[in-house]
């Protein structure tokens, strides 16, 4: 029988690919590569790039183009048999790597090529793909003795299944809780648009009236909007507890087979041993090995001097919020239910705009062709799009990025919001920039987003909040897209250090504030009016309301984060509900209710890349912040500027120290101010 994942070449074939081609696929394609390994390492010649690194690098990238679309589609169209083949292969891609990070054999090749005399010769990339794969050895403990190798071999695969069961279980978790409601009273204060989305999505379960869901655009409605303040406790309770020991489905019945606390103990136990086998302390130093931050200490001190920057503030703007609460409503306890609806109205009070307001004006159709504007007047590129592409759902578009008429790039573009796809924004490769024997391959990004979809006549229209979101995961899609390193290994996003990896992305989020560039993203979507001067003076007069409670809440996360796999004591694990409230007492200012469970879907940490790191995003902001300081300085579309950008930070991936590249564009070291001073902190 046929493969389509063994049989395309270039794009997957999305509409072709069915659960049970998954395992065949990847167990084929790893048993294929094993075997090709041991020929090469049976090569009796000097190992050099060409005989070595070149044909290791082709069959690595044979097998990431082939999981990458598996991977993607579970996150975007998930079903249980594909969940079921997604996490098998999971387990068995671990192992895989695994036992390359450990090939005694192949240490000893890339050992030689490293000490050879062709190394001197390589250009950088190939130089540092080489010295990255040397440090990958020593961190996947190809030095530990046989039975520790076992032993870290086991800890890898139990981690993966753990992730996966970890997204799965939010993902259920997520989906089975939901709130009918009849009367429309009860919804009062939701604007049009999430009334809309809440009866579509009561007509999608075959119910009367309307629907409230834990999915973000209607979380994020009710909790800013509704009036109905039990309404927004019950909502608020249920997202808090998803996941945990006190989650609940929509019947009210329990759902202790998604409780992500056994999970969460295990995983930090287990990350710890792994540490320590390698000889580090703690699994927070492990993660620092391949960042730009030099210590755990240099970490700790960098988010408590944010704090001791921010906090006064933070204090300050819940203090106001608490007044505003009680002279408005007469709300002498302020609860975690009440911050965004009141922070809403006050924003209204004070600034008289609020998202929903804003909303009419940035239709998704042109916030999308005022980006495209936006980046091609930064970098020279021209995005076009493309039809007759296999995709996985009908709202997914394709694209074509060029420069001077040279094709770079492709990428995806999945917007909207839906049953069966994981929440959040994301830029994810569908495949990397390298050099093959064919030709030059060239980069496909996946970018994907959860906004609210077009409601009968009424396009898609992103808040203020969205617009910023897509521009994010789009200044990720350009580093992976403009790279013009051709070694997979140090291409795009590759090989960049974790901590680095946001600043394109929260760097491109600056130019959705800038006067110029509003007109270009906005367009009333019934009469096609740019947003008007009064309402753009307001929107950015009100840029930086609450910065402090929004910094503090940031490093609320990332402290507890770090604390987790830092303080970790095998002999008496804390708590991780411990530690969070220890860290909520230092640092935040609104109270969370004893019942919050936030770290049952913390899935960044447990699910994702960034345990012992979520730190990156503060770390990060302070690079993109001091990057777009020198555009403020030479004009926000300099186009010499743009150039610098371009070709010292996204077009070199990770293919020179991160440090080194931004010493490069910006003339000298990051500093601080520019990110108080964006965040109205000065």
């Amino acid at each position: 029988m046929s493969n389509p994942l063994l049989e395309f070449h270039t794009l997957p074939p999305f509409r072709r690919i069915e659960p049970t081609h998954v395992v065949p696929a990847i167990e084929k394609l790893i048993a294929d590569n094993l075997e090709e390994l041991e020929t090469l390492l049976s090569n009796p010649d000097q190992p050099n790039w060409e005989n070595l690194v070149a044909p290791l690098e082709a069959a690595d990238d044979r097998l990431n183009r082939n999981w990458s679309p598996v991977s993607h589609i579970n996150a975007v169209v998930n079903s249980e048999a594909l969940r079921k083949a997604y996490n098998h292969c999971v387990v068995v891609l671990t192992d895989y790597h695994t036992k390359l990070g450990q090939h005694q054999g192949l240490y000893d090749a890339y050992r030689q090529l490293a000490a050879g005399e062709d190394y001197p010769h390589l250009n950088n990339a190939q130089r540092k793909t080489i010295d990255n794969a040397l440090r990958d050895f020593k961190l996947a403990g190809v030095a530990l003795p046989a039975s520790k190798k076992q032993r870290f071999s086991t800890i890898k695969s139990r981690l993966s299944a753990l992730s996966s069961q970890f997204a799965d279980n939010v993902l259920d978790a997520t989906q089975a809780w939901y709130k009918q409601v009849v009367e429309v009273d009860q919804l009062a204060g939701l604007p049009e648009t999430a009334l809309a989305a809440a009866r579509q999505a009561a007509a999608g379960k075959s119910l009367p009236g309307y629907v409230i869901t834990l999915e973000m655009p209607a979380y994020i409605a009710v909790m800013t909007h509704a009036d109905n303040r039990e309404l927004r406790r019950e909502v608020y309770t249920a997202y808090v507890t998803r996941a945990s020991d006190l989650g609940v489905t929509a019947d009210g019945e329990s759902t202790p087979q998604w409780d992500n606390a056994p999970l969460i103990a295990e995983t930090l136990s287990l990350r710890h041993e792994l540490a320590q086998l390698l000889g580090f302390g703690n699994y927070a130093e492990y993660s620092l090995a391949k960042k730009m931050a030099q210590s755990p200490a240099q970490v700790v001190g960098f988010l408590e001097k944010l704090a001791e920057k921010s906090h006064a503030y933070a204090v300050a703007e819940h203090q106001e919020l608490e007044a505003f609460a009680l002279a408005r409503d007469g709300i002498e306890q302020l609860e975690a239910w009440d911050v965004t609806y009141y922070g809403e109205k006050l924003r209204q009070e004070k600034y008289a705009v609020s998202q929903e307001e804003l909303r009419p004006y940035f239709p998704a159709e042109k916030v999308i062709e005022g980006m495209f504007t936006v980046v091609q007047r930064l970098f020279a590129i021209d995005i076009e799009k493309q039809t007759e592409v296999d995709v996985w759902h009908p709202d997914v578009r394709f694209y074509r990025v060029a420069r001077a008429g040279e094709t770079l790039a492709y990428f995806y573009l999945d917007l909207f919001a839906r049953e069966n796809k994981r929440g959040g924004a994301w830029m994810d490769e569908c495949r990397v920039r390298r050099q093959t024997v064919a030709g030059l391959q060239l980069p496909v990004a996946y970018l994907t987003c959860n906004f609210t979809p077009p409601l009968e006549d009424v396009p898609s229209l992103l808040t203020h909040n969205e617009v910023t979101t897509l521009f994010h995961e789009f200044g990720h899609g350009l580093h992976h897209m403009l790279t013009q390193v051709d070694c997979a290994p140090v291409s795009g996003i590759n090989g960049v250090a974790w901590d680095a990896v946001e600043l394109p992305s929260q760097f491109l989020e600056n130019w959705c504030w800038e006067k110029s560039v509003v007109p270009l993203i906005s367009g009333h979507h019934q009469t096609g009016e740019h947003l008007p001067q009064h309402l753009l003076e307001k929107m950015l007069a009100a840029k930086n309301f609450q910065a402090g409670m929004i910094m503090v809440r940031q490093l609320e996360f990332a402290l507890f984060d770090f604390r987790l796999h830092l303080d970790y004591d095998p002999g008496a694990p804390g708590e991780p509900q411990t530690i969070l409230d220890e860290v909520r007492r230092q640092v935040a200012v609104v109270k969370a209710p004893p019942f919050n469970r936030f770290q049952n879907s913390f899935s960044h940490v447990f699910a994702g890349g960034y345990a012992a790191g979520y730190y990156s995003y503060k770390w990060a902001e302070v690079l993109s912040s001091d990057a777009f300081s020198l555009f403020e300085q030479q004009g926000v579309f300099d186009r010499a500027t743009g150039e610098r950008f371009l070709h010292e930070i996204l077009a070199c991936g990770g293919a020179e120290d991160a440090m080194q590249l931004f010493i490069n564009f910006r003339g000298r070291e990051p500093q601080l101010d520019a990110l108080l001073r964006h965040s109205g902190m000065t």
